[in-house]
């Protein structure tokens, strides 16, 4: 009968100790906006709208380009763009970078879509595709983009 009392005993403590370390667990980190929105200018190329994709887990960070504005020139096959993504951040003043080789097989003609590309994020990050820009490497032919304005409705904030 003693040996039942400290099994339940110890599976109640357990218990409480399982529930007190969820209260005060970290909450998960969250960029916001998760999306935002500029118009891209790239050149010869083309341009217009194009929607933004971010994702943060701790310091890592993830961000998206999707555009049915810009088109695939050609046939391009998965994961055959080399793209950097350049973002001005207000918070230190320089610049992050994003960068991959992440793309869906497009269609001549397709939207484009890269991503997603990998950086690094520090708690107060304040990233605006505004003051950088997209670089696209296919076929040896590299296709810069740029924001002609703020992206809205702002910058990612990461925590």
């Amino acid at each position: 009968m003693r040996v039942k009392r400290l099994t339940t005993g110890a599976a109640m403590a357990v218990g409480a100790l399982a529930a007190a370390s969820l209260a005060f667990a970290p909450s998960a980190l969250a960029v916001t906006p998760d999306t935002a929105t500029i118009t891209a200018d790239c050149g010869a190329f083309g341009g217009g709208a194009a929607t933004l994709t971010a994702t943060q887990d701790g310091t890592s960070a993830t961000l998206t380009l999707t555009s049915s504005a810009i088109t695939a020139p050609i046939a391009l096959s998965e994961n055959s763009i080399t793209s950097t993504l350049t973002m001005a951040n207000s918070a230190t003043g320089a610049t992050d970078t994003f960068t991959g080789t992440q793309n869906p097989a497009m269609a001549a003609g397709d939207p484009v879509t890269v991503g997603p590309l990998s950086g690094t994020v520090a708690s107060g990050d304040s990233l605006d595709a505004y003051g950088g820009s997209l670089q696209m490497t296919v076929f040896g032919i590299t296709i810069t983009c740029t924001a002609t304005g703020p992206q809205s409705p702002g910058p990612f904030v990461f925590d």
